[in-house]
């Protein structure tokens, strides 16, 4: 089978899932890579981030495309750690250069010269993809599908998830202009992301292939605080690379999924229901086979 032709978009540098995800991708000859984009806050520092990580694995074909800083309608502050970059980029970086187009352009003219074969990977906040949407409202039509790493259900594991998730919180109102947009959507949500987690084993893995591009992913990996605090990290992002891969690591339901953009304390939530005939319907991931899936992710990185 040809490799599926796929765009990432990510707010690499926050969390270190990100790039766990983007090593996961170029790890994954079933995956072809054709460009990245970058979402939220930073943008610039994010695809250097991301041109660094590709120019060490040897994929300088890859383009990486720097897009919207703001959510949408500009109503909410943007979330900033302050470690994005730190350990990979140096003062050498400041002026690395990446592709001058703007992401929601490269979205748009890469889904037009492809009809039907470009996969969205969403994995940050969704204004990229909204804001696509809305400048060319037959991209749904012009899409393979989009599987984004996103939302939560909380219909499986109840009160031990969070009301609203990170991706979705940032932006709401371009989360339901993705999610409402009738395109073939893989929503892999906290219920399952929480599930699966990286450790140390797998740390020592990934940094004894020793190439510059596995040592630097080891070393974001190493640094990230959550990981440097609990020896393990959540690997929300690669968990929707590999149902990109495989959709058989989750169990799937479809569901009418709508995001809450008023409420006070719940903006942001992701409300699923039955769809009923002619609702937008997405395939929600609701169950992770863990241990397959971590095995996989290491031995695919650490190869």
């Amino acid at each position: 089978m040809a490799a599926k032709q796929v765009i990432l978009d990510t707010d690499i540098g926050s969390d270190v899932d990100d790039a766990l995800a983007l090593a996961l991708l170029v790890k994954s000859p079933e995956l072809r890579l054709v460009g990245v984009t970058t979402v939220y806050g930073d943008v610039d520092l994010r695809a250097r981030m991301a041109r660094k990580l590709l120019d060490l694995a040897g994929r300088q074909d890859v383009p990486v495309c720097a897009g919207v800083r703001l959510p949408l309608l500009r109503k909410r502050p943007v979330w900033w750690a302050g470690h994005e970059g730190q350990g990979l980029l140096d003062e050498g970086d400041r002026d690395l250069a990446y592709d001058p187009r703007h992401a929601v352009d490269f979205i748009i003219e890469t889904a037009r010269a492809y009809p039907g074969q470009i996969t969205l990977l969403p994995i940050g906040p969704l204004t990229n993809i909204a804001t696509a949407l809305t400048c060319e409202p037959k991209l749904p039509d012009l899409l393979a599908g989009i599987v984004l790493m996103g939302g939560v259900v909380r219909a499986y594991e109840g009160l031990s998830l969070p009301w609203v998730e990170h991706n979705i919180k940032c932006d709401p109102e371009a989360a339901a202009i993705v999610l409402g947009c009738g395109a073939k959507i893989t929503m892999v949500p906290l219920d399952v992301t929480m599930r699966v987690a990286i450790d140390r084993t797998g740390l020592e893995r990934v940094r004894a292939a020793g190439t510059p591009f596995h040592l630097a992913v080891a070393e974001q990996l190493a640094r990230y605080p959550r990981f440097a605090a609990r020896g393990s990290t959540f690997t929300h992002d690669p968990l929707a690379v590999a149902v990109a891969v495989d959709h058989t690591f989750c169990q799937h339901e479809t569901l009418r999924v709508q995001v809450e953009t008023i409420g006070e304390f719940t903006a942001g939530a992701t409300v699923s229901s039955s769809p009923s005939e002619g609702d937008p319907a997405v395939s929600v991931c609701v169950a992770v086979d863990s241990r397959r899936f971590e095995r996989f992710l290491v031995d695919r990185i650490a190869s």
